[in-house]
């Protein structure tokens, strides 16, 4: 009696009715007493014909696939050359920043010499340099070869950064793309970064130059947010990118991911990129920066000047809750004072600080429709306006789930600063 058909499909199913499960065959074996039909040679050939033909079909799309991309890859590295030869052609004819060749750069920095190195991050290595034709130290940003995402940087820089005048912010001297090459030439900061003295082994910091800080970091903002003739989101501001001249001014530095908005337009879907700890709730889950994110940012590097702590710090006393989560509880207690920088010991002035730390938790108001502009920011840190009331208990909105990744670049989202003095 037969019992299977001439052809005949053996397969295995398994299911625990969870949502996700894995089964694992381990051994089988099928055993038949009837006799096996030999198969045709025409059925073979048929088979053989079939096999043959998706193998050539298959290998078609692979390669259509390989040329596709090779070609979307050429495409990218000529609209790369285009974007860098108009941007070199415009600014030349400017009297901004001036290009400097290779050979140029190599001299001012002893050929890029370790001893010259002032700092790395995810896209390049910085050092000290000095230009004798112009009797100035400078420091050089050397773009790291291969890194499409530090030559984008590069690209939004030169072509942003070049235009932007205010005394606070790190001055552009100018660039260089030669020989496969990308460097940006910089003001030398003498007192680095704002981090190194809050939290790295530079000298302290006074009370009185803290809220200068904190006044001049917000006067760079408010020139990028209305000032100048388009909005220019920062999307990285955090204390590492707050460099301090000889006289301790600031200087807010690297514009490599920085956004041109309209004034009146809102948040605009520009991908996520920055600093984990300095980046706005809601940027994070939709990808949208805006004036409300660079605000945000600039609250919590406020309110590291005033207690002297990380953003997020795993291995401090409060490492369960983030820096604005912890002075928010200590705001409702009315303890706000306990968080100020033990390193100040009694040095400082009560009203300013609690002025700065309540202006760093409107700033980093979960909710951005309830934060300040940066020009109400400032009115209230010159006392001009009165002290916000905010609720004793930090709120807790909610944002919507992004439906796809919103990383822009596939380098770490965690940047160093680069431009620092020694």
């Amino acid at each position: 009696m037969k019992v299977l058909p001439e052809s005949v499909q053996i397969g295995f199913s398994a299911a625990t009715g969870l949502a996700t499960e894995q089964h694992t065959l381990q051994s089988w074996e099928f055993n038949s007493s009837l006799d096996i039909k030999e198969t045709s040679g025409k059925k073979v050939r048929k088979i053989s014909l079939i096999v043959i033909l998706t193998v050539v079909v298959v290998g078609v799309i692979v390669i259509a696939s390989v040329m596709l991309w090779i070609c979307k890859g050429k495409k990218k590295e000529t609209t790369e050359i285009v974007n860098l030869t108009s941007i070199n052609d415009a600014l030349e004819r400017g009297a901004g920043p001036r290009r400097f060749s290779y050979g140029d750069l190599v001299s001012a920095t002893n050929n890029f010499s370790n001893e010259r190195k002032l700092g790395q991050g995810g896209f390049g290595v910085v050092y000290k340099g000095y230009l004798t034709d112009l009797d100035m130290l400078i420091a050089v940003k050397k773009i790291s070869r291969g890194s499409r995402q530090g030559r984008k940087e590069y690209i939004t820089e030169v072509k942003i950064f070049s235009q932007l005048r205010h005394r606070n912010l790190v001055q552009l001297i100018g660039w260089c793309h030669d020989k496969g090459e990308f460097l940006l030439v910089y003001e030398f900061m003498p007192n680095g970064s704002l981090d190194s003295h809050l939290f790295g082994m530079r000298s302290p910091l006074s009370w009185v130059v803290r809220y200068k800080i904190s006044l001049g970091l917000a006067s760079a903002l408010f020139y990028l947010h209305e000032e100048w003739e388009q909005c220019v989101v920062h999307r990285d501001i955090k204390s590492s990118n707050v460099m301090l001249d000889s006289s301790f001014n600031v200087k807010l530095g690297d514009f490599g991911l920085a956004r041109l908005m309209d004034h009146e337009l809102g948040p605009q879907t520009t991908g996520l990129a920055g600093t984990f700890g300095y980046m706005a709730p809601e940027y994070i889950s939709t990808g949208r920066a805006s004036k409300e994110s660079d605000v945000y940012s600039f609250g919590v590097v406020a309110l590291e000047i005033a207690t002297g702590r990380r953003s997020v710090d795993p291995m401090g006393p409060n490492s369960n809750m983030g820096l604005v989560e912890w002075i928010w509880n200590l705001y409702g207690r009315g303890d706000l004072l306990l968080a100020v920088d033990g390193k100040l010991q009694t040095n400082f002035d009560e009203k300013q600080v609690e002025c700065l730390m309540i202006i760093g938790l409107w700033c980093a108001h979960p909710d951005p429709n309830l934060r300040p502009s940066i020009r109400q920011a400032i009115q209230v840190l010159k006392f001009e306006a009165k002290i916000p009331i905010l609720p004793t208990q930090m709120p807790t909105p909610m944002y919507p789930v992004p439906i796809q990744p919103l990383v822009s670049s596939s380098e770490p989202l965690l940047t160093n600063s680069l431009q620092q003095g020694r």
